[in-house]
């Protein structure tokens, strides 16, 4: 059954030819320099058949919520994954959107030298000006009321988004939005869940952010839950009067 994405609030960006990829459950929405939709589907594939294939090998990968024993001789993608839940410590899987994204970022990079890669509300991107990311929040008085700014940088970005009341990935917190940014959405992904698994109160954000500044892979977080925000780190926030063309994508 096909599910609306209500959460993607990249920005449509009119230098770039943008379109949607979508093999099972791997749903993306990819901007590039020139159309590389046919490539981008060819790496999807090959990527969810490498992961697929693992998991019939070792069950554990998909089903464990903690780390599990590092395989040197997995794919390179199943490696960085399980590499990043360890440090992380959640199981591999909270990292596959994020994953996906990133090794599919790395292939196109050489073609296009800018690009936007969202899987499921997680982004890869690599940008030479200013673009806008909006928030959404399910039911909070912040949804789509507030975005961050992404500044120009000639390495990629991850923007990954954990929530417990938005779309269909398992969360043990309750937060509307736990949003982490840095420089890989492979391990920003795996980190939005595990913070996100300890914000099931209000009083949780100030020390979720504690927990989540300990780890030096990241930019800055932002965290929402109902009426109340929390935010830390080289990020800047921006409201949507201020973000043209901005706007939350119903497919």
């Amino acid at each position: 059954m096909y599910e609306e994405r209500f959460y993607r609030g990249i920005s449509r960006p009119d230098d770039l030819e943008c379109f949607e990829v979508v093999c099972k459950e791997t749903d993306l929405f990819c901007c590039t320099k020139g159309n590389l939709k046919s490539f981008i589907e060819e790496r999807a594939i090959s990527l969810r058949y490498k992961i697929e294939n693992y998991i019939k090998q070792r069950p554990e990968f998909l089903e464990s919520l903690s780390p599990i024993e590092y395989d040197r001789f997995a794919p390179d993608i199943v490696k960085e994954m399980i590499e990043a839940s360890a440090c992380i410590g959640v199981g591999p899987m909270a990292c596959v959107a994020g994953a996906i994204a990133e090794f599919i970022g790395r292939d196109i990079e050489k073609h296009s030298d800018e690009f936007i890669i969202e899987n499921g509300g997680d982004i890869f991107l690599k940008t030479n000006k200013y673009r806008n990311v909006l928030i959404y929040a399910q039911d909070s008085p912040f949804s789509e009321r507030l975005g961050i700014r992404v500044s120009p940088h000639n390495r990629p970005y991850g923007i990954c988004t954990s929530s417990g009341t938005v779309g269909h990935s398992l969360s043990l917190g309750k937060a509307d939005a736990v949003c982490i940014v840095g420089e890989s959405s492979l391990f920003c992904d795996g980190l939005a869940t595990f913070i996100g698994n300890i914000v099931k109160k209000n009083e949780d954000i100030s020390f979720a952010i504690e927990k989540a500044k300990t780890f030096k892979q990241i930019r800055g977080i932002l965290i929402v839950m109902g009426d109340k925000l929390g935010a830390w780190g080289d990020i800047e926030l921006v409201q949507p009067k201020t973000m043209k063309n901005v706007k939350a994508r119903n497919l």
